[in-house]
């Protein structure tokens, strides 16, 4: 990986509690059930021995994601930002388009985006665009939907 990966303390917790569940409870327990089908015979034609072979798989690569991602990890605590007037990672922005409407981003880490909860992540094109603006900044960014210009209207930090 060549650029850290920035994150919250809440979505590092919330990747931790992932991991914990995953390896700790659900791993197990489908182990317990792989070993059950095992023991019924043929394997072939066992449903419960198959799907549990597959769900096994799944449940083991994403345990290796999660623990790449976890050990990439760089907490920062933005409410620790002495820079509070400019736009840095955890900041929450108002910013307004040339229609004059207002939306409210809150810059995260890309392993805690929720565009719903306007959360974005840190290297969305949006975010790169808005990174160091200043209230009253203009930034111009290329979405997919064509080029647009946002106003900073209030950043904020908590």
């Amino acid at each position: 990986m060549d650029r850290p990966n920035y994150i919250t303390p809440a979505g590092y917790a919330a990747l931790r509690a992932e991991y914990d569940a995953l390896f700790a409870t659900e791993r197990p327990a489908l182990v317990e059930t792989i070993a059950w089908a095992a023991g019924n015979g043929d394997r072939s034609e066992n449903g419960d021995y198959i799907y549990g072979r597959k769900r096994l798989r799944e449940i083991d690569r994403r345990l290796g994601f999660l623990s790449r991602r976890m050990k990439a990890a760089r907490v920062i605590d933005p409410a620790g930002q002495e820079e509070r007037g400019k736009v840095f990672f955890g900041a929450t922005v108002t910013i307004a388009d040339e229609d004059d409407n207002h939306r409210t981003l809150t810059l995260v880490g890309d392993d805690e985006t929720d565009a719903g909860k306007g959360l974005i992540g840190w290297n969305a094109p949006l975010a790169r665009a808005l990174r160091g603006a200043a209230i009253g900044d203009l930034r111009r960014v290329v979405l997919p939907g064509g080029e647009r210009e946002y106003e900073v209207i209030a950043v904020t930090y908590p």
